[in-house]
């Protein structure tokens, strides 16, 4: 893809090395932009320079923590010195811990929040002021089907991809006058390294026992059941994002797979009370006596 310049069009993708935004990586290299992948696993970076290099690429994989400021203002500052702008920014990076609210610590619901919102919040402040200069760009932002309905043992996760979506929303009307787009994109079960990851970060809480294990044993149950019957991988995912980058007039979200879309539904035509009732219903979730 070319920029009226007839330069390729620059990306710089957060969280590129697995999943996702692999995914949107590789498609977007293949097609002709020049990406940058960033990521903090040395191994996994390395891995992804390995399979642009087999397949000629324009892919160049770079170490960014989101959670660092310095880290993020030093990767941004060095893609501008190599390529001048940055034409779309990929806010990919995420974690999900799962446990009751009560029962999770104050450290990992900051935690939580430090990557999935004050990671993106410092990465597209580093990235706006030249979007701003040249009066064009476009920002995808990675929620999620738990940014629009709230499970139990997902207050953190889901309550970080909820102010996602309000930092997206006052972000479209910000940013408008200067030609910048901000789309969410809104995935629901797909099968991608987030679940081992998330499995190892909630473990301590699972083998606690307390009064939450049965919710905990239930909710997974639940979700693997429903994740080995989704049939969306993360390269639909990643043309589903390829669209809203390339489309002249995207739309502020898109959702991805069958369930992302039915939860969307719900939340426009049934009531609260009957959208608890139903999770209350699939977690087994009952008054005790």
């Amino acid at each position: 893809m070319k920029t009226g310049d007839t330069q390729p069009k620059s990306v710089l993708i957060t969280g590129a090395t697995d999943g996702l935004g692999k995914a949107l990586a590789l498609l977007l290299a293949d097609r002709g932009y020049r990406v940058f992948a960033a990521g903090r696993s040395s191994q996994k970076l390395a891995d992804l320079d390995g399979i642009a290099r087999e397949k000629k690429l324009a892919l160049e994989s770079m170490a960014l923590d989101v959670c660092s400021d310095t880290s993020v203002q030093s990767a941004v500052q060095a893609v501008l010195a190599k390529v001048g702008a940055i034409d779309v920014l990929v806010n990919n990076a995420g974690v999900n811990y799962t446990a009751a609210v009560e029962d999770l610590s104050m450290e990992d619901w900051r935690a939580q929040f430090d990557t999935n919102v004050f990671g993106v919040l410092r990465v597209t402040r580093a990235v706006l002021p030249r979007m701003r200069e040249r009066r064009r760009g476009r920002i995808l932002m990675m929620s999620s089907l738990s940014g629009l309905v709230t499970p139990p043992t997902q207050g953190a996760y889901s309550s970080s991809k909820h102010a996602l979506e309000g930092l997206s929303n006052a972000l479209r009307m910000e940013l408008y006058p200067f030609g910048i787009d901000v789309v969410l994109i809104e995935p629901g079960y797909i099968i991608t390294g987030i679940q081992k990851a998330a499995a190892e970060l909630s473990k301590p809480y699972l083998e606690k026992g307390g009064p939450y294990a049965p919710l905990y044993a239930q909710f997974f149950a639940s979700v693997n059941s429903m994740r080995a019957q989704s049939k969306t991988t993360p390269e639909d995912c990643a043309r589903v994002m390829l669209h809203a980058i390339e489309t002249p007039r995207p739309k502020p979200r898109y959702g991805v797979t069958s369930l992302a879309r039915v939860a969307k539904w719900s939340k426009r035509l049934l009531s609260d009370a009957a959208i608890d009732a139903m999770l209350r219903r699939r977690y087994g979730i009952v008054r005790e006596r």
